[in-house]
């Protein structure tokens, strides 16, 4: 696996990749990473994954010096699961005149669900994506659905701004209790990961609720909640949205997804589950 660190070497790497894959990360790598990794050697010749920690994306309160930096063991990872090139700029190299005057703005989706608790997050997201798809220039990139307002946000943008970057989603990487896998997880003490898959049964409730013909979206939500706090969760929100647009889901509606996020401690954990009836 070639590591490259300027965009230079990128670009350069780039013009002889063929059909080129892309994963973007910001490090500390786990099995849900891997598989995105597996996704797109399916579908290209090259797979290119970059890390890169981005300041952009932090909120006031959350701490991105904290953030974890396992660059030895993420090389390993992605060494023996085949990767071809990994991407690992300094932040100089990736904002060059160090303040980014000009960033990617998303719609009013930004500020709803996550966006509502982690203000400008989905600005860092987009603004980044966007500089690293111009340096790599892959023929695809492929995003986890656990991070779905994220996956809704880079898709709308590629729409939008008419990149010929296909976007792969795929599913959901959880482990035998339903947890959903996330870097975050390893925040978590022993009682608090025994305690975890709390929030994965709930949406699994939801869902049943939905697919056995249930209209009330909000007698869901609420026993949801208060499943969580009793247990005590603290609760950001969970909500029944349109699958495909995020927007406000009505009655009738056929294609659905339960989001949620909430801390179990001092650790915040998302997760959603697509409802098709």
């Amino acid at each position: 696996m070639e590591i490259i660190r300027t965009v230079a070497e990128m670009r350069a790497w780039r013009k002889q990749a063929g059909k080129l894959a892309f994963v973007p990360t910001m490090g500390n790598l786990h099995e849900g990473h891997l598989k995105l990794v597996a996704a797109a050697r399916a579908r290209a010749e090259k797979v290119v994954v970059s890390i890169f920690v981005n300041r952009l994306q932090f909120g006031q309160g959350e701490d991105f010096d904290a953030y974890p930096r396992t660059f030895d063991a993420d090389c390993a990872k992605l060494a023996a699961a085949g990767v071809d090139a990994l991407f690992f700029p300094t932040e100089r190299e990736l904002y060059p005149r160090v303040r980014q005057d000009f960033n990617v703005e998303p719609p009013h989706i930004q500020d709803e669900l996550c966006g509502a608790f982690r203000p400008g997050h989905f600005r860092g997201v987009a603004t980044v994506v966007t500089k690293l798809f111009n340096i790599v220039q892959p023929d695809l990139a492929c995003f986890g659905k656990k991070d779905y307002q994220q996956l809704h946000v880079i898709q709308a943008m590629i729409a939008d701004l008419n990149s010929p970057i296909e976007i792969v989603p795929v599913d959901t990487g959880r482990a035998a209790d339903g947890l959903a896998l996330s870097s975050r997880n390893g925040y978590l003490s022993a009682e608090e990961r025994a305690e975890a898959p709390r929030l994965y049964r709930n949406l699994s409730m939801i869902r049943d609720g939905l697919l056995s013909g249930s209209q009330d979206y909000a007698a869901l939500e609420n026993a949801a909640r208060e499943d969580l706090a009793a247990a005590g969760w603290t609760v950001d929100y969970v909500e029944v949205r349109q699958a495909d647009t995020l927007e406000i889901a009505h009655a009738g509606e056929k294609r659905l997804v339960a989001l949620a996020a909430a801390r179990l401690g001092k650790t915040r954990l998302i997760d959603n589950i697509e409802v098709f009836r």
